[in-house]
């Protein structure tokens, strides 16, 4: 028979239960203390001190231009409105195309220089201004310029009445008045507009994107001429249109 083991008092066996308990804490509480700082620098951090992020993609559909553009960027129809600034005909035209546009969701509307020999040095100066304040306000700053000219000019060449400042003249606008960077844009449009048989303001060239079929339109063209021409070139048939 094996010798019996000596009992171990029950007290004993406690305090050795404890001591094999016990640990040290230090490292528990400096990993506490940390997490505790990270949090109140993560808190306590400026708007300004984000971490750096890759920039978002920015659409350039409703800024990039010339061409400048109202309506629908990606509507099937792109109507170009070749146009003078000094032009009676197109300062009557416009809102009327304006109010269309309003109505027809799938039409793109892009303003072309057109600025007519007769009506010199006027009509350029109005497309100066329109020009540099699209390039500073984009888009929606071109149309507001557009309309400004024509509800203050005194038309056919006489420009606005001398004195008269643009109310949304900035130094940036007043700088690129300054250069030849508007010009530039006007000559080319004009140019193109020559090489396309377009001599006369306003004109209008409605175009397909869908089809890539495309129609010249003189004069100043009414809403329901503009939807025939736009249902004939669906089908196919821009020829069928009356000139």
């Amino acid at each position: 028979m094996a010798p019996k083991r000596p009992s171990i008092p029950m007290q004993v066996q406690a305090q050795a239960f404890r001591r094999r308990r016990k640990r040290p804490r230090w490292p528990w509480v400096l990993s506490a203390g940390l997490v505790a700082l990270l949090l109140i620098w993560l808190v306590s951090r400026s708007p300004g001190e984000t971490s750096p992020q890759s920039p978002a993609p920015v659409s350039t559909a409703q800024v990039a231009g010339p061409p400048w553009q109202m309506g629908n960027p990606e509507g099937r129809f792109t109507l170009t409105l070749f146009a003078d600034l000094e032009c009676p005909f197109c300062r009557t035209y416009f809102p009327l195309l304006g109010r269309w546009m309003d109505d027809n969701a799938d039409v793109a509307l892009q303003w072309h220089h057109l600025p007519l020999p007769a009506h010199e040095p006027a009509a350029s100066a109005g497309a100066r201004l329109a020009e540099c304040a699209a390039e500073t306000g984009g888009h929606a700053a071109f149309w507001q310029a557009v309309e400004w000219v024509y509800a203050h000019t005194r038309g056919d060449g006489q420009g606005v009445p001398d004195g008269l400042r643009y109310p949304g003249l900035t130094p940036a606008i007043e700088q690129c008045l300054a250069s030849e960077r508007p010009d530039a844009v006007i000559q080319a449009q004009t140019s193109e507009a020559t090489k396309s048989g377009v001599t006369a303001t306003p004109s209008l060239r409605l175009q397909d994107r869908q089809t890539g079929q495309a129609i010249l339109l003189q004069g100043p063209i009414e809403g329901d001429a503009l939807l025939s021409a736009m249902d004939m070139l669906v089908v196919g048939d821009p020829s069928a249109f009356p000139e």
